[in-house]
């Protein structure tokens, strides 16, 4: 598929939007957003999904929606930051109706990973790579030799009694005011709880935080390589985009 793709991806404060040149790996254009409704059900998503379209013209073909659900034969099967209302949808289906456009429904995270290993940072990358995207949760995209390891939910690993994305996720440093160093020192107990799992070769952090990866980089600890994602918060629309046109 040539020519521009529409990429979505749903986030539990926010969605994106944002046409991508699935050739060149890059935004045409801006990454536009509006707010994800407080109750995020099937029918209060799809009139965010229109309007976001409408707000992009000149897109082609196949949308790819990134999505915070496991997903499976194109139907979510999880809602960890969603509404209920979600599980067992046929994603795809639900929008080709409503949008009146064929659609790939796929994790978000997924989405995200996808675009960092083909464009990023983890471009030309072999051995074990993890892409981790920090938001609302705490996304996760395992791959090997560059080949994706679907629906992880690493997010919701067991830390102090309860899902490691509840205590260290980017929602939570700005819930609790937590300054950088505190943080950090969360997320270095994370990824250290990932390394004795998976023994990865490099983590991909991802999310809108690492925009300040500056800010953070020197207090990261890790036996595995760390590298910021290059599309920062655009991966999970890049990653969409790149699913739908099938490249």
């Amino acid at each position: 598929m040539t020519g521009k793709v529409l990429g979505l991806d749903v986030g539990g404060s926010s969605v994106k939007a944002g046409l991508v040149d699935v050739e060149a790996g890059r935004l045409v254009g801006e990454l536009i957003s509006a707010p994800t409704p407080a109750n995020s059900t099937p029918e209060a998503l799809l009139p965010v999904f229109a309007q976001l379209e409408r707000r992009l013209p000149g897109s082609s073909g196949t949308i790819g929606l990134a999505f915070p659900s496991v997903v499976k034969q194109g139907r979510a099967w999880t809602a960890a930051n969603i509404s209920h209302e979600w599980i067992g949808v046929d994603g795809a289906a639900l929008i080709q109706r409503a949008l009146q456009r064929p659609a790939i429904f796929l994790n978000d995270a997924d989405a995200a990973g996808m675009a960092e290993m083909r464009w990023g940072a983890g471009r030309g990358f072999s051995g074990t790579a993890i892409m981790l995207t920090f938001g609302t949760g705490i996304g996760s995209a395992l791959f090997v030799d560059g080949h994706l390891f679907p629906n992880t939910e690493l997010g919701h690993l067991e830390l102090n009694g309860q899902d490691a994305e509840k205590w260290a996720s980017a929602h939570v440093k700005a819930a609790q005011s937590l300054d950088w160093p505190q943080w950090i020192a969360r997320v270095n107990v994370y990824l250290e709880r990932m390394h004795a799992l998976f023994w990865p070769d490099l983590f991909i952090l991802g999310g809108a935080v690492s925009e300040c990866y500056a800010e953070f980089s020197s207090l990261l600890s890790s036996r595995a390589e760390i590298r910021p994602a290059h599309f920062a918060g655009q991966a999970g629309v890049v990653g969409a985009a790149l699913a739908a046109a099938g490249v």
